[in-house]
């Protein structure tokens, strides 16, 4: 079996949105202030057309009030240019940051908390449009600010280290990301108590850094505390709750315990429906992971019906051609994928492809997610040349935006050499797979999941290669990693098992074979039963 990886590109966590309130200077009539607030309640209610409506109303009044240097002009700038980031429209909102940058440079001078807090509003702009080299400067300069402002183990220093740190972990770069989260949550746990809600943040990020690295019993306890601490701030029905019941679901899902996945989907979504109203975003955005998790299991009508609704909302209240929305268009059309119906996978694709292109750029990486699928549709079909385009277009992307060894580039390595392996072409093949193993290794040690679908791969090459003993250890070595990892009865467990059995049955060890075969049928009837 030639298993080409693929990413869905759903996401796992809520970016922090940034809104400012009033420079406690004098006003001259509280109504401005007033229409900030009301910009603030709306976004949190996931009514985005009306708060851009309230948020234009704002900055039009502060200009006429206060004059177009003021302060809270800035502030005005600085909140509409947060809806737009919130609901893609990048191009719009980069100037609003900086002209609100620019007022409150000269108002305060550029070592103000005031522009350092712009400073990061920018650099998660840049973050979200895949910007990474011009997001990074941005923060460190904003952290250079706030440690001259108040100390190194002020809150919005520890925010900033997240910040950081969350740029790291999107370029790949889990090394350096991993010690700035632990340096933001130990400041928070030192200045505002280990119980208090703020930890949250950099808890469930790290959190979501050990899962991308497979070190699921590290990840786990902290997503659990996180909700833990959370709910006992502000009720088991907050929803901060449900933010990060959602990654913890995902985290059941990745380890093949879709029970609880489900079960913890299911409570993230109640919470935000009755929290935030059916129609929130974030309401899509759950039901669309619970879809991934029900096409996982097979349950194809259950997940069509979910990424219908969690269009239907994201439609009405992102617009049409919102990223989030192309999201969950692409992952519809995996399910058309894997139900065989081509035809209709592909348009939905391309319109994907189309959409991230418009909204976000050709060379955001979720543009590479959107030609690395579109590539694997065309692998299913036979179209080799196509998919190897696009795989190459998608790689490029990558290369380009991320740091070398960055896990995506091994799986588009890994990705381009199945396609070289069905043409024959072994020795390019050879070549791909060893580079994409070489990164997982580095990256996340030899024994990590993810290594598990490139060495099954190198042993089918091998073994059309007759390299037997080669083939075989690869084999073994897959199925030693995925085990270890998830566990005996884990779906991809028994995929790599039942294609040992029949490499083992083709070279005439058929005892083996016989096995591992009959291990499979009692995996198989146990899970069945259960």
């Amino acid at each position: 079996m030639n298993a080409i990886l693929r990413l869905t590109g759903f996401f796992a966590f809520m970016a922090a949105v940034f809104f400012l309130s009033a420079v406690p200077l004098p006003a001259k009539d509280p109504s401005w202030s007033d229409l900030n607030e009301l910009v603030t309640v709306l976004y949190q209610k996931g009514r985005y057309t009306e708060a851009v409506s309230v948020a234009k109303e704002s900055l039009e009044l502060a200009r006429k009030m206060f004059g177009s240097d003021h302060p809270n002009v800035a502030t005005s700038l600085n909140n509409l240019a947060s809806l737009y980031k919130s609901t893609g429209r990048f191009q719009e909102a980069e100037p609003l940051y900086q002209e609100a940058m620019a007022i409150y440079e000269k108002a305060f001078g550029e070592d103000h908390p005031y522009v350092a807090t712009c400073l990061n509003n920018l650099s998660s702009l840049y973050k979200s449009q895949g910007k990474y080299a011009k997001a990074d400067p941005l923060s460190r300069k904003a952290l250079e600010v706030y440690e001259k402002a108040f100390g190194q183990d002020h809150p919005q220093v520890a925010t900033t280290l997240n910040n950081i740190a969350e740029i790291h972990r999107a370029r790949g770069q889990y090394a350096e990301a991993e010690p700035l989260y632990q340096r933001a949550l130990t400041i928070l746990e030192k200045t505002m108590g280990g119980d208090n809600p703020n930890t949250a943040t950099p808890m469930n990020n790290l959190a979501e850094l050990y899962r991308l690295q497979g070190r699921f019993d590290r990840a786990e306890p902290l997503y659990q505390k996180a909700i833990e601490i959370v709910s006992k701030a502000f009720g088991e029905s907050h929803p901060d709750v449900a933010t990060y019941k959602n990654n913890l679901a995902l985290l059941y899902k990745v380890q093949g315990r879709f029970e609880d996945a489900e079960k913890t989907y299911m409570t993230a979504l109640h919470i935000v429906e009755r929290e935030l109203g059916k129609d929130h975003p974030e309401a899509a955005h759950i039901l669309n992971n619970l879809a991934e998790l029900y096409r996982a299991q097979g349950k194809n009508d259950e997940a069509k019906a979910l990424y219908e609704k969690s269009l239907g909302i994201q439609r009405a209240v992102l617009g049409e051609n919102s990223s989030q929305t192309a999201t969950t268009l692409n992952n519809l059309a995996e399910l058309y994928r894997s139900t065989g119906n081509l035809d209709k996978a592909e348009a939905l694709f391309k319109q994907s492809l189309e959409m991230r292109e418009q909204a976000l750029g050709p060379e955001h990486p979720d543009v590479a997610v959107a030609l690395s699928n579109l590539a694997g549709l065309y692998y299913d079909r036979a179209r080799y040349q196509e998919a190897q385009d696009m795989y190459e277009r998608a790689l490029k992307i990558r290369e380009k935006v991320f740091v070398p060894g960055h896990p995506d580039i091994a799986i588009l390595l890994h990705n381009l050499a199945g396609v070289y392996q069905t043409q024959a072409r072994y020795r390019e093949a050879e070549v791909l797979y060893k580079r994409s193993i070489g990164i997982l290794e580095k990256a996340f040690g030899a024994d990590h999941v993810n290594l598990a679908n490139s060495l099954n791969n190198l042993a089918l090459l091998y073994k059309w290669q007759g390299r037997y003993d080669e083939a075989a250890a690869l084999y073994q070595e897959a199925l030693a990693s995925l085990e270890k990892n998830y566990g005996a009865d884990h779906p991809d467990v028994l995929i790599v098992l039942s294609n040992y059995a029949a490499f083992l049955r083709e070279i005439g060890r058929i005892r083996e074979a016989e096995e591992i075969e009959e291990r499979l049928k009692r995996q198989v009837e146990a899970g069945s039963s259960s």
